[in-house]
């Protein structure tokens, strides 16, 4: 690889509190508006992003990333890894993260996501130490095995979901939460052999800094899947913008009976009224809420489920709130009309940030 000269390289990568909602361009929505949140004091889980300019670099080079851009990955990583006290795959105190794609445009559900990233057969073990829950420990496992089968491998969904299937039939179980850490584990196992039968031996890997490579790959080749050029055509958004990739420090909500995942807005999407309107899941992650395995349910049951973790999501909510109405008075005080420090989505179209349970068990230093 070419010497890059570090005084002349663009910079590809930014941690998030390097980030602000003025670098939408750059960082994409997700990116700017995570970093936006992290500045005003919003509880947000620690990460860095890559930008779009190294997702158009690569598009332009036919996939080959920019020169500098593992180097600076691997750098922002190591900085998140000190923050933390936790190295991805470590058998005592793993750090798991999540690698999302973040347009600048939303484009919801067409591209790529990779959760649970860093776990592998010595990590598994220590999460479930740490934690106290095995079952956690290897529903999380499993989880990364099918997503990074699916999105970096291209293994068929269905052979996945197939053998879950089977598995809850010979439990005699309906839900996926009603199986056991043993059960999870043979499922790990299952889900393997899955992936290499149709990838081939020895393509899963064992190193997570080689799969978070693999991962951040597949999310910018997931720019110009299919269904997200037919959406980027139905909503009139350019082909060459790419799209940025955040990796951000996993927070569980399948943890148990204490801990969720859900979504939510800060204004009704029917309406357009101001007012917090969503839908969660206990005992889930992400995924499951817009997978449609199990059904969510009205946030108004959170305070009855969640008691804690709804007050604090409504004070966080109430802040976010504030935090808009004082751009919007600042925007309009402005005589130059100038940038404010933030851009509160309107009411047609309405932003839908990730709600983790504060309830939620999260490994932190």
């Amino acid at each position: 690889m070419a010497s890059v000269d570090r005084a002349t390289a663009p910079t590809y990568v930014y941690d998030q509190s390097e980030g602000s909602a003025e670098m939408r361009g750059l960082l994409g929505g997700k990116g700017a508006n995570v970093a936006e949140m992290q500045r005003i004091g919003v509880p947000v889980p620690d990460g860095f992003t890559v930008t779009t300019t190294a997702c158009v670099a690569a598009m332009n080079a036919d996939g080959a990333w920019p020169d500098g851009l593992w180097d600076a990955v691997l750098e922002r990583l190591a900085a998140l890894e000190e923050r933390t006290g936790r190295r991805l795959g470590d058998p005592e105190r793993p750090l798991l993260v999540s690698v999302r794609s973040g347009a600048v445009f939303s484009m919801p559900g067409m591209m790529d996501t990779i959760l649970n990233l860093g776990i592998n057969d010595a990590a598994v073990r220590g999460l479930a130490a740490e934690s106290g829950n095995p079952r956690f420990a290897w529903d999380s496992y499993r989880r990364f095995v099918q997503m990074f089968g699916e999105v970096v491998l291209g293994v068929p969904s269905d052979d996945f979901e197939h053998a879950l299937s089977q598995l809850k039939r010979e439990r005699g179980v309906a839900l996926d939460t009603d199986l056991s850490a043993e059960d999870l584990e043979g499922l790990v196992a299952t889900f393997k052999r899955i992936t290499e039968e149709s990838a081939g031996a020895g393509a899963f890997g064992d190193d997570p800094r080689e799969q978070l490579r693999l991962a951040i790959n597949a999310v910018f080749e997931s720019w110009q899947n299919p269904r997200a050029a037919v959406y980027r055509r139905a909503n009139d958004i350019p082909d060459d913008l790419g799209t940025a990739v955040n990796i951000m420090q996993m927070v569980f909500g399948n943890l148990g009976e204490t801990s969720g995942t859900g979504v939510c807005f800060t204004r009704n999407p029917a309406t357009g009224v101001h007012e917090l309107y969503g839908e969660f899941l206990v005992n889930a992650q992400g995924e499951d809420v817009v997978a449609g395995i199990r059904t969510p349910r009205p946030l108004a049951e959170m305070e009855q489920a969640l008691p804690e973790a709804y007050g604090e999501l409504i004070g966080t909510m109430a802040r976010l709130r504030r935090t808009t109405a004082t751009c919007r008075t600042s925007s309009s005080r402005s005589s130059r009309g100038g940038s404010t420090c933030c851009r509160p989505a309107p009411a047609s179209a309405p932003r839908r940030p990730r709600c983790a349970s504060p309830a939620t068990w999260s490994p932190r230093a």
